[in-house]
């Protein structure tokens, strides 16, 4: 069997980031903690370039992404890349490690504002333990808490000690993370018969479904939900087949139209694109901002944010689609910039409009980094589904699920 299926997907994995400056031995910590050589440890400051990550399960917090960052110190034009790349993964961390040494603090205080501003938990650690006698160990170890409030761990990588400390005061933080959140929110209970309309994307491999899809049918499962996937010209059999309507109807947002004309009375309908703008984003803004579409016009610029780096096909949902159903409204002179991955850009603020896709490659605290920064800039965002929902003018008849 291909262990790869049966992975925990990156976005969903807990990311717990390691911040310092060079040398303060962030990649020596992370091969502690994983009992392996995740990353290449050298005197050389600087040898960690572009931000490493390693994916592991940890008991008591499941399967995680470590990610080993460059030192917030890095100089030069290369290294200011270095620091921004550090900073994209700060904004995907669930939990954010930061290590402290002698010397100045002022830019570990600033890491820890921003980590403080975003509400992720942070935990400090004095390292390199076994470069000091134990009385400056405990004096750093003194000075980090007066000053940052933050109780630190001392560890020493060479050694192991406090590793385990380490480990647990991880635990102890995931633990205290937000309730967890479904994908179906609260549109299903066990029992509920969900129909699952899916056509298949030929940008999947063959045999293999996309992430979303995956997704919703396993949860589907663990709610003990009985699942009938389908492609939509099989539908009306499938409708046909059971004895009472689903309790609901997912399907692909390119074909809502179609399958609304189908729906039974009763029977709620949501999209894949919609539950994940509630699992991964903040719907509420999303379904705010839509309404930013009847106010674009030829001069009007839109940003499309999407998540996966595939090739574009001829009929591309967020390149050929959703920018054909803008120009129709707004007029053909309308500006639409695409930018995928990890790509988006600092200048938010010149857009009028910002359409983000279902975001499942990403996790939900790196697609909330991109809404907090449309907030700020004050420019509206949404997704791909509320928004094609909304130009087929069936947005009130879509479930969210959602009650945040």
């Amino acid at each position: 069997m291909d262990k790869t299926l049966s992975r925990t997907p990156v976005a969903n994995r807990t990311h717990i980031g390691f911040f310092g400056r060079m040398n303060a031995g962030k990649s020596s910590l992370i091969n502690a903690l994983a009992d392996q050589p995740v990353s290449i440890v050298s005197p050389e400051a600087g040898t960690t370039t572009d931000v490493v990550k390693k994916t592991m399960e940890i008991h008591g917090i499941g399967p995680c992404v470590l990610l080993d960052t460059a030192g917030f110190d890095d100089a030069g034009e290369v290294g200011k890349l270095r620091i921004a790349a550090s900073r994209k993964a700060a904004e995907s961390a669930d939990l954010a490690v930061v290590l402290f040494g002698e010397g100045d603090w002022t830019e570990e205080k600033s890491w820890l504002a921003f980590f403080k501003d975003v509400a992720t938990p942070v935990i400090a650690v004095c390292t390199q333990s076994d470069r000091r006698p134990p009385e400056e160990n405990r004096a750093l170890a003194a000075r980090v808490e007066a000053e940052t409030g933050l109780a630190p761990v001392t560890v020493s990588a060479l050694t192991r000690e406090g590793i385990d400390a380490l480990r647990e005061a991880m635990i102890a933080a995931v633990a205290r993370k937000p309730e967890k959140r479904y994908i179906l929110g609260d549109l299903v209970k066990e029992g509920d018969v969900v129909v699952l309309v899916m056509p298949q994307d030929p940008q999947a491999p063959e045999g293999r479904l996309i992430l979303p899809e995956v997704q919703t049918i396993r949860e589907s499962l663990d709610r003990r939900c009985l699942a009938l996937c389908v492609q939509p010209e099989e539908l009306p059999a499938a409708l046909g087949s059971l004895r009472e309507p689903p309790a609901l109807i997912v399907t692909d947002s390119q074909v809502f139209d179609a399958v609304y004309a189908m729906k039974p009375a009763g029977t709620k309908l949501t999209s894949f694109s919609v539950l994940f703008a509630g699992y991964k984003g903040d719907i509420g803004y999303y379904m705010d901002s839509v309404r930013a579409i009847d106010r674009l016009t030829e001069s009007s610029r839109v940003l499309i944010a999407e998540c996966c780096t595939h090739a574009p096909l001829d009929e591309d949902i967020g390149r050929v689609k959703i920018p054909r159903m803008l120009r129709q409204r707004a007029g053909q002179g309308l500006t639409v910039d695409v930018t995928a991955g990890a790509d988006f850009p600092d200048n938010v603020g010149q857009y009028d409009l910002i359409i983000q896709c279902g975001g499942c490659m990403f996790n939900r605290k790196y697609v909330c980094s991109r809404i907090r920064r449309a907030k700020d800039a004050g420019v509206p965002m949404t997704n791909y589904g509320i928004t094609i929902a909304y130009v087929k003018g069936i947005l009130d008849r879509v479930d969210t699920g959602r009650k945040d």
